[in-house]
């Protein structure tokens, strides 16, 4: 695995190296066009897969790690995004909004988010989450009814962890208190509870709403 890491790294380059040692050994007569022409292939499927392919693998350990510097600097490499197969390009407009988010920069975090959820992800979860950091930014931004539209666009989608799927039927349970359609609001409530979640911040706000929601109509 750390092999292969090192040539993804180093892929571009060794493919040029391929390349021109192909090239030394045809122009200097030492051997023809087709002995060589393994060297020609290895360096063409090298350079066309640094730019559509990238070096996304490399993220993973620096993202277990915490590591976003590294994985910023991973990214940098990627000289042109658009050129990224598109599930690959949406990865990594996700991993860019999610840095600028730790930056707390949210609107550039909102633009790159808008553009992975845009160009859609090969994994539907990956998608819901997105779409539930954009629902919270809009939330954030009081701009309730964008951020309703996509928090139920993450929920049908699919969120990967119980935590996140309880901040979303949490925020709609809110939402719904806030338009007075209580019995919506109970449902997302309880849904919320199903989840079993145990971050505190999430936690506190579950028993928050406890205190007052029975006592609704509907």
């Amino acid at each position: 695995m750390a092999f292969y890491n090192i040539i993804i790294k180093f892929r571009f380059w060794l493919s040029l190296v391929a390349i021109a040692a192909g090239l030394g050994l045809e122009l200097s007569g030492v051997a023809g066009f087709w002995p060589v022409f393994p060297l020609y292939f290895l360096g063409l499927i090298g350079i066309l897969s640094h730019f559509f392919v990238g070096p996304l693998r490399l993220v993973q350990a620096p993202m277990e790690a915490g590591d976003m510097d590294e994985v910023e600097r991973i990214l940098s490499t990627i000289w042109w995004p658009q050129l990224l197969y598109k599930p690959i390009r949406s990865t990594y407009y996700t991993l860019k909004g999610n840095i600028a988010m730790v930056k707390q920069d949210f609107d550039t975090a909102e633009k790159h988010l808008k553009t992975s959820s845009d160009l859609g992800s090969a994994m539907p979860e990956a998608e819901g989450a997105n779409k539930l950091q954009l629902g919270m930014m809009a939330m954030q931004r009081g701009d309730t009814k964008q951020g309703e539209s996509y928090i139920r666009a993450a929920i049908r989608a699919g969120i990967p962890d119980k935590e996140s799927e309880a901040v979303a039927f949490l925020s709609m349970c809110q939402i719904f208190m806030n338009k007075r359609e209580f019995r919506a609001a109970k449902d997302y409530f309880r849904k919320a509870k199903a989840c079993k979640p145990t971050t505190k911040q999430v936690v506190d706000q579950i028993k928050e709403i406890e205190k007052y929601i029975s006592r609704m109509p509907g």
